[in-house]
């Protein structure tokens, strides 16, 4: 069964907590720059509908409360990706969290995929920032079939493209796009979970 979720929305038709995704998406639907974020209790929703939505989305996000210990052999300076999703599919989303620090880099989602699709896009997300900002430090996921796509420069879903998830192969061809434009220095190294832990970016949601 699915951890309970709380979803702030801070600009969409009805402001506000809610405690579905059904919810929630009743709000921002349609409304455009809509700014909202999902949390794992109410007093962190609380907290955050009390506060700029800035401080809690994209680069300025606050660092992961659960900070991970990281193995002596692993690059400090180098970002982690992670994506979880209820159901699979189902509501999916992904992050980046900066290794040195376990700030949490981006945020993306809620948004209707599988878990395999978000961990690609993560990385390709990764990717982007880091060219955009000139920096090739590496980049850890724990997917081997993510990494092999990204390698591939093609997302190999099968999930069915349908009205529910439109939104969702605009963003992968968009990704499969920047692939075949763009080069990177950056390598991207299978984080092993077995040896390591779970990898800092990890939702805890297992």
């Amino acid at each position: 069964m699915a951890k309970q979720r709380y979803y702030v929305v801070w600009n969409g038709l009805n402001p506000g907590i809610y405690d579905s995704w059904e919810e929630c998406q009743a709000q921002i639907k349609g409304v455009k720059q809509a700014l909202y974020k999902s949390f794992a209790t109410l007093p962190e929703a609380e907290r955050a509908y009390s506060s700029q939505p800035q401080l809690y989305i994209g680069a300025n996000a606050p660092k992961n409360t659960d900070k991970k210990e990281i193995p002596a052999n692993i690059h400090r300076d180098a970002l982690a990706v992670d994506a979880a999703c209820s159901g699979n599919p189902g509501q999916m989303e992904y992050r980046g969290v900066y290794l040195a620090t376990q700030q949490v880099v981006f945020h993306f989602g809620p948004v209707y995929g599988t878990n395999n699709i978000g961990e690609f896009l993560a990385i390709v997300h990764a990717l982007a920032l880091l060219k955009q900002k000139g920096s090739n430090m590496p980049i850890y996921s724990d997917s081997r079939n993510a990494i092999l796509w990204v390698k591939q420069r093609r997302c190999k879903t099968k999930l069915p493209r349908t009205a529910e998830t439109e939104e969702l192969f605009t963003l992968i061809e968009r990704a499969e796009k920047w692939l075949h434009s763009n080069s990177y220095p950056n390598h991207i190294i299978k984080w092993e979970t077995s040896e390591w832990g779970e990898i800092p970016a990890d939702f805890g949601r297992k």
